[in-house]
């Protein structure tokens, strides 16, 4: 549970807010076989594709795992779509439009993990622009008199949330960390910081099955203590922190992953720079 405190000024009224942010349920990590074979129609398929025992063919329930090896999995197929709300916008008020964008985004992320059939994944900008949103839109949803600057942060981020910039770079980004209004970097922090939560928990998991030595675990460590003092302050740290922390998480990440020197030199200068 996380709450967030005084959102600064909105409107030359100061928001003095307390507001109750519950972190979405996520699904148990799993070691598991990922390639399955239906027994009544003999179909086979990736459980890693589909996320669901289910015979893709049949339709049948009854499946066995073929693969002698169980591997670590805590992703599940999800795609953040955000039409049914951007379409909303002129037609609906802007608290009921929130309102859905929050349960779309908290559902995608109760789905997503970061390690897929043993493969360490990204921190990915999708994951982060979902608990962005999920975090923005409950405080719009609540219903509080939000200044012009609060109002296009938060249908920046409903446009441009489930936008991929590598297959879309034209489209709408998220607010650059200088276009975050000051009164809701508590809630770019708060996301960042949850976010970062999760996917270090993953990388944990990760590394104890992978036999990751002292530099890699040392680096879980310290960024695990730079999460808890973002969490610890609500979230009320600047922009640029906030993207320092994900910027260090992703090297620490790469580092796990590729064994790159490089990225874990970033890491720790990321980790100064942070403190």
């Amino acid at each position: 549970m996380f709450v967030v405190r005084g959102f600064g000024e909105s409107g030359g009224v100061r928001l003095g807010v307390r507001i109750v942010l519950c972190r979405p349920a996520k699904q148990a990590d799993m070691k598991i076989r990922g390639q399955r074979e239906c027994t009544d129609c003999g179909a086979r398929w990736s459980y890693y594709d589909t996320g669901s025992v289910e015979c893709p063919d049949c339709g049948s329930l009854r499946s066995v795992g073929v693969e002698e090896d169980r591997h670590l999995h805590t992703d599940s197929p999800a795609e953040l779509d955000l039409t049914e709300p951007r379409e909303a916008v002129d037609a609906r008020p802007l608290r009921e439009v929130a309102d859905t964008a929050s349960d779309l985004a908290r559902e995608y992320v109760r789905k997503r993990g970061f390690v897929r059939g043993g493969d360490l994944q990204r921190l990915d900008d999708t994951y982060l622009a979902a608990q962005e949103l999920r975090h923005a839109a409950d405080v719009v949803g609540r219903g509080l008199d939000l200044s012009d600057d609060e109002e296009w942060y938060f249908l920046a981020l409903l446009r441009g949330a489930d936008v991929d910039p590598e297959t879309n770079p034209d489209a709408d980004r998220r607010p650059a960390p200088g276009e975050v209004p000051e009164a809701m970097h508590p809630i770019r922090g708060l996301a960042y910081a949850e976010a970062v939560a999760e996917y270090r928990r993953d990388l944990a998991d990760w590394a104890d099955e992978n036999e990751v030595g002292d530099e890699g675990r040392d680096a879980l460590e310290t960024l695990g203590d730079h999460v808890k003092r973002v969490q610890a302050l609500d979230g009320d740290v600047d922009a640029d922190t906030a993207e320092l922390l994900v910027s260090a998480a992703r090297d620490v990440g790469e580092y796990l992953r590729a064994g790159d020197a490089d990225a874990l030199a970033s890491a720790r200068e990321r980790f100064g720079r942070i403190a």
